[in-house]
Formats: C-alpha cells, sequence, structure tokens
C-alpha cells in the first residue's frame, strides 16, 4: 500500500533529514539573500536525480513526473528564508550567522518538502501525474518571494491544479496536524506617517503646533476606525507600533513619525478601510494646526484556503496519521506570502504540530528560543508527500 510505503521511507530517512535540518538551521539567511540556501537545495535535488530550474534569484522549482504525467498537477511550496534575531538556544547546530536565525521554522518547512521529494522521486512509478516543487525565497519581507516567483512564472509551464504548504505550530503538539477552509491568516499592510509643523520652545506651545500631541490625538481616533466602520464578524487589527518624535525636555519637535499595521480578512474592507485612515490622519492633522503625510505600504493578501481542497486534504491528513491526530487550526492575524497562490490556484495552507513540553518545546516563533521537536519532521515530509499524490481540486 503507497501510504505505508510513504511511511517507511520517511521513518528510514528522518535521522538523515533531522541532520539536513541541522545545516539549514545553522546557516540562515535574509529574505532575498537565501544565496548558500539555495544552493544546498540545489545539490540536493541534484542528489535526488529531480531536475530542476532556478528563478526570482534564489528560488528553486522541481519537477518530479510520475504516471500519465500531464494527468494531474500539484505544486508543494516550502519558504526557506530566516529572521534578523539573534538565537538563544543552547544547541549544537546554533545559528552561526550573528543576528539571523531561523525563528519561524522555515529550516523545517524546506527539510519536509526535501524529504518529502526524495520519498516521491523513489516512488514515482506508483502515483499518477506531476509534482512541482517550489522553494520560495523572502516569504517574511515585502513585496514577499511569492509574488516574485509567480511574476517570473512558477505557476506556469506546467500549471499547478492545486497547491500545498505546511507551516510549524508551536501550539500543537508533535504528530498533529490542523487545517482549516476559507480565511485562515490575514492580509498586511504597513503604514507610516508623518506629522509636520514648524516646532517651537516647550513653554511656549500656544505658537506652534504640537506634533506630539497630534500624534497622540491621531493614534487614539484610528482605533476607531475599526470599531466604528468594520462588520464585528470579520476581524481586522490595526496597531500603531512605533512613535518617534522629539530628543529633548523643553522643545516641540517639528516632525513625529508613526509606524503600524493593519491587517484584515476582506478584502473590500481592507482597501476601505485605507481610505478611512488616510482621510482621518490628514484631516485631524490639518485640524490642529500641522500637515500628515501617510503611506500604505500594500503588503500581503489573506490566505484563502479554497474549502473543498482544505476539507479533503483534512480527511487525507486523518487516513495518513490517524483522525485522532487532525483537528481545525484557529484563525490568525498574522500573514503569509502564501496568500498570492491562493488567489490563482486552489491552496492548502496547512499546520504542522512541534510542540514537546516534556522536552522543554514550548516557544513560539518570532522569538530568539523556538525551537521544534524534530521528530515532527518524519510526520512533516510523509504528510507532504502523501497529500502530494492523493490531493486534487477535483478529487
Amino acid at each position: 500500500m503507497l501510504k505505508e510505503k510513504i511511511k517507511i521511507l520517511a521513518h528510514d530517512y528522518c535521522a538523515i533529514f533531522v541532520e539536513i535540518r541541522h545545516y539549514l538551521h545553522a546557516h540562515p539567511e535574509l529574505s532575498y539573500k537565501e544565496f548558500k540556501t539555495s544552493e544546498f537545495i540545489q545539490d540536493k535535488l541534484t542528489e535526488f536525480g529531480i531536475p530542476f530550474t532556478v528563478m526570482a534569484t534564489t528560488g528553486v522549482t522541481g519537477l518530479i513526473r510520475g504516471k500519465n504525467p500531464d494527468s494531474r498537477i500539484v505544486a508543494l511550496r516550502a519558504d526557506m528564508d530566516a529572521l534578523p534575531i539573534t538565537e538563544e538556544n543552547d544547541i549544537t547546530y546554533k545559528s552561526v550567522n550573528e543576528g539571523i536565525m531561523h525563528a519561524c521554522g522555515h529550516d523545517v518547512h524546506t527539510t519536509c518538502l526535501l524529504g518529502a521529494a526524495k520519498i516521491l522521486n523513489e516512488l514515482k512509478d506508483e502515483w499518477e501525474g506531476s509534482i512541482k516543487l517550489i522553494f520560495q525565497p523572502g516569504e517574511e519581507r515585502n513585496p514577499g518571494g511569492a509574488s516574485i516567483m509567480i511574476k517570473d512564472g512558477v505557476l506556469e509551464n506546467p500549471v499547478p491544479q492545486c497547491i500545498a504548504a505546511l507551516h510549524v505550530h508551536p501550539g500543537l503538539n508533535t504528530g498533529k496536524l490542523s487545517f482549516r477552509s476559507g480565511r485562515v491568516m490575514a492580509s498586511a499592510d504597513e503604514i507610516f506617517i508623518t506629522i509636520k509643523s514648524k516646532g517651537g520652545h516647550a513653554a511656549a506651545p500656544h505658537l506652534t503646533a504640537d506634533t506630539i500631541l497630534i500624534a497622540s490625538h491621531i493614534i487614539v481616533s484610528l482605533q476607531q476606525i475599526i470599531s466604528r466602520n468594520n462588520n464585528p464578524t470579520t476581524p481586522s487589527v490595526l496597531s500603531i507600533c512605533s512613535f518617534h518624535g522629539g530628543n529633548t525636555t523643553n522643545v516641540i519637535p517639528g516632525e513625529v513619525k508613526l509606524m503600524g499595521t493593519f491587517r484584515a480578512m476582506d478584502e473590500t474592507w481592507r482597501y476601505k478601510a485605507h481610505e478611512l485612515i488616510k482621510r482621518q490622519t490628514i484631516g485631524m492633522a490639518a485640524a490642529m494646526g500641522a500637515e500628515a503625510e501617510i503611506l500604505i505600504d500594500i503588503g500581503y493578501p489573506a490566505v484563502d484556503n479554497d474549502e473543498k481542497l482544505n476539507v479533503d486534504a483534512s480527511k487525507l491528513a486523518g487516513i495518513y496519521v490517524g483522525d485522532v491526530n487532525v483537528s481545525e487550526t484557529e484563525i490568525r492575524m498574522g500573514a503569509e506570502d502564501f496568500g498570492y497562490y491562493t488567489q490563482k490556484i486552489p491552496g492548502c495552507f496547512f499546520r504542522l504540530g512541534v510542540r514537546n513540553e516534556a522536552g522543554g518545546i514550548i516557544h513560539n516563533v518570532h522569538t530568539s528560543r523556538f525551537n521544534i521537536d524534530e521528530t515532527a519532521i518524519e510526520t512533516g515530509m510523509g504528510i507532504m508527500a502523501w497529500l502530494g499524490i492523493m490531493m486534487s481540486p477535483s478529487s
């Protein structure tokens, strides 16, 4: 039975791919600078006998052709960039690149896809269709490596019918998987505001427009945009996270800069909110005697999982790991550039449990102590291979 063959290979190769993960974890690279990581992936695909091409500078896409290779085409994606975080884990494979860490698990994602690729290639005479492997740069930074890969033709020649990707879940125990249909992650846009006036002496505020006060009013007032304009049944978040202005006790500065983020699950509301944020910011500054400049940098769209594909994938996962180990994942207001793929073709973005409280593996992603229970790699590479040969939007 094909499922059992995949499980046996995932078990037999797990130790090898744990070592691959150790190498990747120890040698992280920032977004769009994944040159050595890309070379490593290319070397492994060459070793496995899988043809590949390079696109988007550091991106790699491979193709495994099974029986009747044009009958179904499924894409499997992994991201491979790291974060500007100094690692604090005391491990033998700790990052050797100062100030850079695989704190979001992209080393795990890449490892699992490489493992699935090896399994799929060894079993290619036993399954139908083709599998497109996508190793993508720049997930952590605008404009998102997915958007660049798509522009470079990653969803062409051949055209995948659907796409799947896994992401580590530090809140889910190892051996478990979670799926969700529909909107599962939010869009993410960056907000940059500059408040300007002539500034002046703190003891004579009547001769200035107080940029500190004006910026404070703007921050408070912006919170009403969501609470009084958005449908409360649709999640949305607006957070101002940076306030820079002034450098002494007795000078009202001529300029204050604010930075923040806006998240949404609904695309119509997303762009309506942008206009409300701009209008309110500029209008309030003007009403208080200052000028406001605002830039909203458009980021990733929401991840919109295809309903039928995810229902079927969840059932397939239950067959592979047991129904008791499959759950519905929660909605998150974090963002993922996988949303660009789901705008083009049916997508399945699911979660891989990596938590092990007994082993002290409890820390969240994007923190300096994040790590995984590496037995999750066996599950991850196996489930990617299994979904790759079984998943179809028309099944």
